[in-house]
This record gives C-alpha cells, structure tokens and sequence, in this order.
C-alpha cells in the first residue's frame, strides 16, 4: 500500500474508482482479480508474476495448466492508464499486487488444491501462509473430473445438476465447463456457499469435508449464520493473503509495463 504515496498521491483513490466503474460493466471481474490475486501471492510471495507473457524460453504462469480460467488481465492496463493520466507520466506496474489483484503454479511444498485433495492437506497449505482455517473458499470454480462417479453424502436434489456438468465418455480436448459452486448467487460475494455445502451441495470432495470435518465445521456454521462475520473473516484472510512476503530493495523490479520484464522491454 502507498507505492505512490509521492509520485500519485491518490492513486489508491483512482484504483478504487476504476475497479468499481470496471465491475458495472464486466460483472466477473471481481471474482477473476480475487482469484487472480490468490494464485499470485500464493506463491513465496506477492510479485505479480502472474502477469507476465511467455517468451521463447519460458511458459508464462497465466499460460500454464495450473492458471486454467485465469482472466480479465487486460483491465488492469486500463487502471493503469488511469494512474498515468493523473501522474502525468509512466506509471510502473508494481511488483506487489496489493493493490492490484494479480501467481500460483505451487503453494508452499506443493501445487495448489487438486479436486480430490483431502481438508488436512489443504489446511496445511493455508497454514503455511499464515491463514488458519477461517481461511473461506467461496469463489472456486472448476473442471469437472473425467467420470461421472456420485458421492453419496451428495444432496439428491443437487446430483442431476452435477451430472449434467460431466463430460462425455470420449469429451472433446479444446471443450470447456465450467462448473459453479454456488448455483444461487454465482456473481455475488456473499455466505450463500457456506449454506449450499451444510445442505451437502458443494462442489468438490473438500467442500463436504469442509463443512463436516470438526476443525472447520464450526467456522462453516458461523459464517453460514453471519453474513457480516464471513465479510469480516474473508477481508482479513485476504489481507493476510496480500502482504505474503513482498518484493524489496533489489530482490525485484518495479515493472515499466506489467506483461514483459523490464530487461526484455
């Protein structure tokens, strides 16, 4: 925070009002940059690695398998210009995405949560970045896994859905499905996710877990029952989550243009 405390002192301001003008036109941009700020400082640290552009020698992270559904990059060129409007000069892409949602090809000792990944293995993901298990989960979405097995802990009225979401016995490679985890308020940041999975409607195998296992189970009811409590608990897991061991001094660069190292700029 206050990156442009001299050079553009309402650059905070100026980010805040084009977030909010970009997210009346294109509704999923929030949930993207949310998403997109957890993949990026996930990783040893908040450097907004994953804006850069693959080049002939190395895959980009936006590009690579783990980053599948990453998108709405192009708006933060938009937030830019506004920032350089104001300054009346160039202003440098960060290489703390405070600010600027924007990495995670591995989490601390691993890769970020498979779809069949157990609740302990997760929490201890969390764990390692210093968020305990209020650490809330309501904007994933995902691919469907390759067979249509049914859990039975799965809500009956929630399997017809789910099975219509599965792909073919032989699914086309370059088709995309995404699957939702809260089908009542998809494009709105509320508790509803919290409900769905206590009325065992969720998503993915860690979703019943969630709601069952007795480390979570209790933060789950509370955050089902309070909508403010869950505001106030995903805020703070966020913040947490942002200021992860950011770049100083010479460990980084500030970026002249936030897709291509300043050395190949």
């Amino acid at each position: 925070m206050n990156f442009y405390k001299d050079s553009c002192p309402q650059a905070e301001e100026i980010i805040k009002e084009q977030v909010g003008l970009l997210y009346k036109r294109h509704k999923n941009t929030a949930f993207s940059w949310l998403r997109n700020i957890f993949h990026d400082c996930a990783v040893e640290s908040c450097d907004a690695s994953l804006l850069l552009d693959s080049t002939r020698r190395t895959l980009s992270e936006k590009e690579a398998d783990r980053s599948f559904g990453m998108r709405n990059f192009r708006y933060l060129d938009t937030i830019k210009e506004a920032l350089e409007r104001s300054a009346l000069r160039s202003s440098p892409a960060p290489t703390s995405s405070s600010s600027l949602p924007e990495k995670a090809l591995h989490f601390p000792g691993g890769v970020p949560p498979d779809h069949n990944e157990s609740i302990s293995s997760i929490l201890d993901k969390f764990n390692a970045l210093g968020i305990n298990t209020r650490w809330p989960h309501p904007l994933r979405q995902a691919r469907p896994p390759p067979l249509p097995e049914v859990d039975p802990a799965i809500n009956p009225d929630h399997i017809p859905h789910m099975l219509k979401k599965c792909p073919d016995s032989i699914p086309d490679p370059k088709a995309v499905q995404y699957v939702r985890n809260d089908r009542g308020t998809p494009m709105k940041l509320d508790n509803n996710y919290y409900r769905n999975i206590l009325d065992n409607k969720g998503l993915l195998m860690v979703d019943h877990q969630l709601a069952y296992d007795s480390r979570t189970r209790p933060f789950v009811l509370k955050m089902a029952k309070s909508e403010d409590y869950f505001f106030q608990e995903f805020s703070r897991a966020i913040q947490i989550l942002s200021e992860n061991n950011p770049l100083t001094g010479t460990k980084g660069e500030v970026r002249k243009q936030c897709n291509v190292a300043n050395k190949l700029h």
